[in-house]
């Protein structure tokens, strides 16, 4: 007869409500903290309180009318840039991403000579362009049918040319990323269900490549924004150059610089947050349990009490 062993029962631990989670001990993490506010308290009085900085004079010119001419000049040529550097970009996406080898060939050479020439070398020869081409018109044709380069090209103009052929080669590269996201596949689905290439373009590429364009796109913007300020140099009236001509008329150097900074971070600081909800819109689904919520519904979360 086979012998059995009875095996002593095991016994589990009582639940209880007693038992908490204790957060684990960072005291590396708490002493990085108490040093970065410290230092950041020590800043902020040390700006606040030196006279050097002139604040009064800040705030004197601030809203002067030539500051304020000089920032719409600067956001009426970032906006025109980016929409104009971006369709010409796009163009060369799509050549970039053709079949025809010759295509592709030149709208790499584009890519490749405007991203290795620096920006201000080639507003310079724009802006000297007369020197090159004194005048432009039809080859063999009558005189009337030409015009002076001098007469055609302005300051503005110029900056407008020069920054435009300067961004669409960064736009470029960022749609052909953005397009080349896109998971192959998918595409393939679409055709195989036979739906058009407008719709295809429209319900599956645009979407899922602008989650990859817009970030880049958003760096782009602010980067022209800032940008922009180069083109003091061909005596644009922009932000910069308001501000130089008041300060080499008045010698107030620094506050009239600290009065176009805190303009070129208050609107970086509004291109953000339009840059956040954009990208918040395109990742849609993107991610499982939902998008987190945005500073303000954490806001008005805390203030009511919901955890939701």
């Amino acid at each position: 007869m086979a012998m059995t062993h009875d095996l002593p029962p095991t016994h589990s631990p009582p639940l209880t409500d007693d038992l908490r989670i204790v957060p684990r001990r960072r005291p590396g993490r708490l002493a990085a903290t108490v040093l970065a506010l410290l230092a950041l308290a020590l800043v902020t009085v040390s700006v606040a309180r030196n006279p050097a900085f002139q604040w009064a004079v800040v705030g004197q010119y601030l809203t002067t009318t030539a500051i304020l001419h000089g920032l719409l000049l600067t956001l009426w040529l970032t906006a025109v840039v980016m929409v104009l550097g971006f369709l010409l970009g796009t163009f060369l996406a799509v050549l970039r991403l053709s079949d025809n080898q010759l295509l592709r060939t030149l709208s790499w050479g584009y890519v490749w000579i405007f991203r290795a020439t620096p920006l201000l070398v080639q507003l310079l020869l724009w802006f000297n362009i007369g020197a090159l081409y004194p005048r432009l018109g039809l080859p063999f044709g009558p005189e009337f049918l030409s015009i002076r380069t001098v007469n055609l090209l302005g300051p503005t103009l110029t900056a407008v040319i020069g920054l435009t052929l300067h961004e669409a080669a960064y736009a470029a590269e960022v749609v052909r990323g953005g397009v080349a996201s896109v998971d192959q596949g998918q595409l393939e689905a679409a055709q195989a269900l036979g739906l058009g290439p407008v719709r295809v373009l429209r319900r599956i590429v645009v979407p899922q490549a602008m989650r990859s364009i817009l970030p880049a796109a958003g760096n782009m913007l602010i980067g022209t924004l800032k940008g922009t300020s180069i083109v003091s140099v061909l005596a644009v009236q922009d932000l910069l150059f308001s501000a130089q001509v008041i300060y080499n008329q008045t010698y107030q150097v620094i506050p009239l610089l600290l009065v176009a900074t805190l303009w070129y971070i208050a609107v970086t600081s509004l291109l953000s947050v339009g840059q956040y909800y954009l990208e918040r819109y395109f990742a849609r689904g993107s991610t499982r349990g939902g998008l987190p919520p945005t500073l303000l519904q954490r806001l008005r979360n805390t203030l009511t009490g919901s955890s939701s």
